[in-house]
């Protein structure tokens, strides 16, 4: 046994403290993830054992039966000759149906030749003179098999052994036919009801092949699995229990195991009636070989439908019964000789793991791939690797469902993408309401819509801009506040805040933040303007929302006054320049923050010659804001002057009204 040395050890410390975080970080996502594939899962294997899913799931069954057969075909088994009565030999002999004489007559011709065994596909319990008791006398060779019914359509007792017959020479030709009427499934072992009790019997197939393993030494035996299980040479035939495949729950009377077909159409050679009864048919066909004799002719209706019906040119191609047996009795003998190993099926249990599985690997890839062209591409390659991955294992003789796994994909995917959808409804409605609290509509669609470009790494990263800043602040506050009870100052604080923050809005700019009695607002942000017209466009909003922030001043004084109390008066200070907005504080609290010597500049001429106010609201702007007005508002020159902080001068401009004139 090799072991891990410590130094090794060390080496996988990193990659599982890696492997820890990430499912930190994604354990809410993958507990969604989980908790869905899990309930899918299940409700789709509640759903395939109800059969639903059973018609679907035996199409994809025949489907890679007939891929299979394509892909790896095998070669006639030369162990067995089976001998068909045509419409041609019915027409040439005239007789339908055939005499016991005319069987009789084959029988002995093919007995000259040695075979191991024959076996009769065709009832003969009701004489049909000429030649009974010759057809009688050649029954009774050890070789010869015979065949009753076990039951027939209606529920009756089956059709009976012809008479005197060695009870080990007497076998059921039954067949056990799927709801769509197809053979899929081999029945070894049943038991009939006779007046003197229940009979087990074998069936006509596994009577011929036991006959034929007799000359190997072999012979059925208990299994060391399960002593109620059959054995042939070393391989134990499990049976079929409820719910196996894709099957859902299905007549498992009996002994039965998947009929694993040699051949689209036969799998040994064919001679007709007419080719033995005149002697041409070469003895080396029938000498120690297992010789089967059945009817063909579509006027019988011995015929059955397959797993290759829908792979024929012709749509209703039906087997004869007696081919279908011959592909059981080749299946048993290469079971026993260990040539083809057992169709295995899988259990409820397996096929919910294997449904769990790839839905929780669809529901992981919706969850991560959200672009519709991705995430298609993923759900594609799913449903790829299911039809692949049960494609191979059936080609190793194991069939697995494939609808139900492809329908917990579906499932799984679909209930992860409306959850998702449904938060991210939720997070828009949260979103939109919080930065509708300082910003207008459009500038929290536009942050919503461009969250994964602005979101990196749980933040927002930095980017630079030109945007346009604005400062307000009440004059005389702190002398308001000392005369006013606190929970009154702050109620018209409230009142005055919700005001201006109003006119922002319209104005499309954001309240970055409050500071007690004022705010800073940005115009041009979070969606930066990158053309001369649209940094245009921010500083003459934020200049027009100055002017409607004063007449919304002048409504809040005329209700004070009504009120008796003082008046309040406001300076604003706009500057235009460059900017860089992001993240701003640690992963427990962030803000959104805009840094830059715009801002303070903006500050500064808020703050700028306090006592020289001539009017409610006084807005001063810098020059780098004025020259991107382009005549739309008067304004008064003060002149270049120093700001607090600064050594350059800068040339500020006292907004007065809008030029409606535009000169």
């Amino acid at each position: 046994m090799v072991s891990l040395k410590p130094h090794h050890l060390g080496s996988l410390l990193p990659v599982a403290r890696q492997s820890w975080q990430w499912l930190q970080a994604h354990s809410k996502n993958m507990a969604v993830v989980v908790t869905t594939g899990l309930a899918v899962a299940t409700s789709v294997m509640g759903v395939a054992q109800l059969g639903v899913l059973e018609s679907l799931e035996q199409k994809t069954y025949d489907q890679m039966m007939r891929l299979r057969q394509e892909a790896m075909p095998l070669a006639n088994d030369d162990r067995l000759l089976i001998v068909t009565v045509t419409e041609a030999d019915l027409d040439a002999l005239a007789e339908f149906p055939l005499s016991d004489g005319t069987v009789a007559q084959a029988l002995d011709k093919l007995q000259q030749h040695e075979p191991v065994a024959i076996g009769l596909d065709i009832f003969r319990a009701i004489p049909k003179p000429p030649g009974r008791d010759e057809l009688l006398r050649s029954l009774q060779a050890p070789n010869v098999v015979v065949i009753t019914q076990l039951s027939n359509p209606a529920g009756a007792p089956g059709i009976p052994p012809p008479p005197d017959m060695d009870p080990a020479q007497v076998s059921f030709n039954d067949v056990v036919v799927d709801p769509d009427g197809k053979v899929r499934r081999a029945l070894l072992i049943a038991e009939q009801v006779t007046p003197t009790g229940n009979v087990t019997l074998f069936s006509f197939s596994l009577q011929l092949a036991t006959r034929y393993l007799a000359t190997q030494d072999m012979g059925p035996t208990a299994s060391p699995h399960n002593p109620d299980y059959m054995q042939l040479g070393s391989t134990t035939l499990f049976p079929l229990t409820v719910g196996a495949g894709g099957y859902a729950v299905e007549d498992t009377a009996g002994y039965q195991i998947m009929l694993d077909y040699r051949d689209r159409l036969t799998p040994s050679r064919e001679v007709t009636l007419l080719e033995v009864l005149n002697d041409e048919v070469d003895p080396a066909w029938v000498k120690d070989k297992i010789v089967l004799i059945g009817i063909t002719a579509p006027s019988v209706k011995d015929l059955f439908y397959t797993p290759f019906t829908a792979g024929t040119q012709d749509d209703t191609h039906q087997m004869p019964g007696v081919v279908v047996h011959g592909q059981m009795v080749s299946q048993l003998l290469d079971l026993a000789l260990g040539d083809r190993p057992l169709m295995g099926t899988s259990e409820p249990w397996q096929e919910w793991l294997w449904c769990l599985g790839w839905g929780l690997l669809g529901g992981t890839l919706a969850w991560y791939l959200r672009h519709p062209v991705m995430l298609t591409a993923s759900q594609s390659s799913l449903f790829v690797g299911i039809a692949a991955g049960g494609y191979g294992l059936f080609l190793t003789q194991g069939w697995l469902p494939l609808v139900a796994p492809a329908l917990t994909v579906v499932g799984t995917s679909s209930v992860v993408l409306a959850y998702q959808a449904q938060q991210s409804f939720r997070q828009r409605q949260m979103m939109q309401t919080l930065l509708g609290q300082t910003a207008s509509p459009a500038i929290a669609q536009a942050l919503w819509d461009n969250r994964d470009r602005l979101l990196k790494s749980g933040k927002l990263p930095g980017q630079k801009m030109v945007a346009t800043m604005m400062f307000t602040d009440i004059r005389g506050f702190s002398t308001l506040a000392e005369t006013a009870p606190p929970e009154q100052l702050l109620e018209w604080l409230n009142h005055y805040l919700e005001a201006m923050t109003e006119e922002i809005q319209l104005h499309h700019g954001i309240v970055n933040k409050f500071t007690g009695d004022g705010l800073l607002a940005v115009f041009g942000v979070p969606i930066a303007s990158t053309t001369p017209e649209g940094i245009a466009r921010d500083a003459q909003a934020a200049v027009a929302c100055a002017l409607s922030m004063g007449d919304r001043l002048a409504q809040i004084n005329q209700e004070r006054t009504s009120q008796q109390l003082p008046l309040l008066e406001m300076r604003v200070g706009i500057f235009t320049g460059p900017i860089v907005v992001g993240s701003l504080g640690g992963h427990h609290r962030m803000e959104y923050g805009v840094i830059g010597d715009s801002v303070n500049i903006a500050s500064r001429l808020e703050s700028l010659d306090k006592h020289r106010q001539t009017t409610p609201c006084r807005t001063l702007i810098g020059q780098d804001t004025y020259q991107y007005l382009q005549d739309t508002f008067q304004v008064e020159s003060w002149g270049k002057l120093p700001l607090k902080g600064r050594q350059a001068l800068v040339e500020v401009y006292r907004v007065i009204q809008a030029n409606l004139s535009g000169q």
